[in-house]
Formats: structure tokens, C-alpha cells, sequence
């Protein structure tokens, strides 16, 4: 099958997992084109059957903002039609969905009909789908797509309430690739961040506000009073200036450690005790299973997908949004007691083995399949 796949390519987890799902189905043989204006950051070696279609933008002084998506349109009507694609995925409804109407619009013109699969991975339906500037557009661009799914129950029940949806959607979860995310002996960087044995926290997000990242400092505040422990913050963005102004505030500078963006990740999760993920808004909590699969607890907050991924009192605990008093307290009684603690970890592996790669790809394939086959029937 030659598949189309158009994403953001940055490290926001709608990006993560369309690069992921595209290499995992090269390496089941499938000839996979990214379609996207750079190269994504999981794509960063070269992979057998994986293509990359850089969209070019156009600097004219008549546009104060550049029309990147009639670029992206042009670039998708021209690789379906010069590679032969037989269908596109599209990832994030805004702006990808819409342009994948206008594309398939055109394409028809020259004979060719092309199915196109959305997937929706959260803020484009709760924050940007639903916003007015955009909800008729991105109604509109769920219910002509061919195939819909979202990656978690509560992500399609979020969609079905917030749009008038016509079209079936279907649950696929994120996935986990576990030759890449499993425990490691890694204890030269354990020794190098906690070099008198203390526990090691983390929490890895792109720094927004609904990622509450403050939280993940004031519950490392509290749970360092109890016991000896490091914090590793992980990623970038917006709210990276004024969490460093934060950890100067509660006098723990010496003790966090803020390690910007990783490419390898799954080196850092390796020598983590314990996982702390209190956000707003999660369609899923893909750090987390990412996290589970290193076999790390979780404390999270217990909203969106997450409860679909983190089970209380088994992979480790869900407490209300904003709630950090909870959840320190939650930590401590996991990192107290080893024995305690090595339960957490065999339960959050364990777990975290149902959203296996290999278990999700089928999935997909087969939907690609059925969409395929129900396209041709209505030409």
C-alpha cells in the first residue's frame, strides 16, 4: 500500500504519533510519504520506504501571512497523482483535514479519488476545532473525510458533543514502540543526575499552560521535603521562562534540571522513579505510556484520555486537576516503600504492553482497507 501521511512535524504528540505510525508501517512494507513543510522530529534517520515532501512556501509581498495551505494543497495533488498514492492520512483536523477536501476536490478533476482518513488527537477539536473562527470549517472537514478516528473514548465523545458529526468514528489508541522505549541499564546518567542515590522525577511536555508545569514543580517541592529526590523537565516552550523563575522562588534550582527537547528520550525514562503528568487537557497521555513502557509510575490529573491510559491504584494514580497536595502525597506513598514501588513498575509495564505498535498497526491497516473498499463502491 502506498500511504500518504500529512502532520505537524514538531514534538507535539499529534506529529510523534503520525511519524511513528508511518515508519511502523514502512517497516511492515508499506511505501510511506510524509507530506509535511519540514522534516518531522521522529523522522530522523533514513528508514527504508519512507519518503519526505517538503512543502515549499511562496515569499510574495502581496501576503502578510504566507497561504501554506494552498501550498500543502498543490504539494498533496502532486504527490498522490506522481506516486500513486492510495490513500492520505491526514493528522489534526486544522488545517490538515480541510486541505485534504480541497486537494481530493482537485484531484477528482483529473480522474483520481483519492480517500482521505482524519485523525484527531485533542486540541483541534477542544481548543482550536471548537474555537469560531474555525468550527464550521473543521465540521465540515470531519464529516467529507472517508474515515475518522480518534485516539482515545473520550476524545470521541469530546467530538460527538462539540460537532454535529455525521460520519462513524472510530477509536484507535496511540501506540508504544517497545524497541525503543523499555527499561535500560542506563546508571551512568542516573549517577549524573542523582549521584547520592535520590529518586528521580520527571515530566515531559512542550511547556504550555494547559501542561501545568508549575504543578510538576510545586509537587516535586513537597514530595522533596519527605524524601531525597531530583526533577528532570523535559521539552520546551512558552512556559520554560517562567518555570525557571519558579524553581528560583522555592530555592530548588540546584536540584531540577531542565534538559530542553530530547530526540532520545527513552535514555532519560530509563532512570526515572516516578512520572508526574498534571495537565488540563490530554486527549490520551502519550509521555506517560511512554513513561509506563520504561516502566515508571504515573501520577497524573484524571482528565480526557488519560484514565484510558494511567489506572489508579495499579499504574500508579489519577487526582483531580491542580490538586498538587495529592499528588505529592501520592508520589511519596510510592516512592517510600520499594516494594510498593517495584509493584507500580511491573503494573505500568504491563499495562502499557496492550497499546503495543504491533498491536495497533493491524488496526489501522485493516481500516485503511475498509476505506479503501468503501470509497471505490460510491464511485
Amino acid at each position: 500500500m502506498k500511504i500518504g501521511i500529512v502532520c505537524y512535524p514538531t514534538y507535539g504528540g499529534s506529529g510523534v504519533v503520525a511519524t511513528e505510525i508511518g515508519l511502523g508501517l514502512a517497516r511492515r512494507g508499506h511505501e510511506v510519504h510524509f507530506i509535511t513543510y519540514k522534516r518531522p522530529a521522529r523522522l530522523n534517520s533514513f528508514s527504508a520506504n519512507v519518503y519526505l515532501h517538503e512543502v515549499s512556501s511562496f515569499d510574495y509581498p502581496l501576503f502578510e501571512y504566507t497561504p501554506y495551505e494552498t501550498a500543502l494543497a498543490s504539494k498533496m495533488v502532486d504527490v498522490v497523482k506522481y506516486e500513486g498514492l492510495d490513500i492520505l492520512h491526514v493528522h489534526y483536523a486544522i488545517p490538515h483535514a480541510a486541505v485534504a477536501y480541497m486537494a481530493k476536490q482537485i484531484l477528482k478533476t483529473h480522474g483520481i479519488n483519492i480517500p482521505v482518513v482524519t485523525t484527531l488527537h485533542g486540541t483541534d477539536i477542544t481548543l482550536v476545532g471548537s474555537n469560531t473562527s474555525f468550527f464550521p470549517v473543521a465540521e465540515f472537514s470531519i464529516n467529507e473525510s472517508d474515515g475518522v478516528t480518534t485516539v482515545s473514548k473520550q476524545l470521541k465523545k469530546q467530538t460527538e458533543e462539540t460537532f454535529n458529526v455525521k460520519t462513524d468514528i472510530k477509536v484507535i489508541y496511540n501506540f508504544i514502540d517497545f524497541h525503543r522505549f523499555r527499561k535500560t541499564d542506563k546508571d551512568h546518567f542516573k549517577k549524573a543526575i542523582a549521584p547520592d542515590g535520590e529518586k528521580i522525577m520527571v515530566h515531559v511536555s512542550n511547556f504550555r499552560k494547559v501542561k501545568r508545569v508549575e504543578d510538576v514543580i510545586h509537587v516535586f517541592a513537597k514530595v522533596q521535603e519527605a524524601i531525597p529526590c531530583k526533577l528532570m523537565l523535559i521539552g520546551d516552550g512558552p512556559e520554560r521562562q517562567k518555570m525557571e523563575e519558579l524553581c528560583r522562588e522555592v530555592g530548588l534550582c540546584s536540584e531540577i534540571r531542565f534538559l530542553g527537547k530530547q530526540d532520545a528520550v527513552e535514555e532519560l525514562l530509563a532512570v526515572a522513579d516516578i512520572f508526574i503528568l498534571p495537565s488540563a487537557n490530554e486527549s490520551f497521555g502519550l509521555a506517560a505510556l511512554e513513561a509506563m513502557a520504561c516502566e515508571v509510575p504515573v501520577v497524573s490529573s484524571n482528565i480526557g484520555g488519560i484514565p484510558e491510559v494511567n489506572i489508579d491504584g495499579v499504574t500508579g494514580y489519577l487526582c483531580n486537576v491542580g490538586d498538587v497536595d495529592d499528588m505529592a502525597q501520592k508520589a511519596i506513598s510510592i516512592l517510600e516503600n520499594d516494594e510498593v514501588h517495584q509493584k507500580f513498575r511491573t503494573a505500568a509495564f504491563e499495562h502499557a504492553k496492550t497499546f503495543d505498535i504491533n498491536n495497533i498497526l493491524p488496526i489501522y491497516e485493516d481500516y485503511y482497507n475498509d476505506v479503501i473498499e468503501k470509497v471505490k463502491t460510491y464511485v
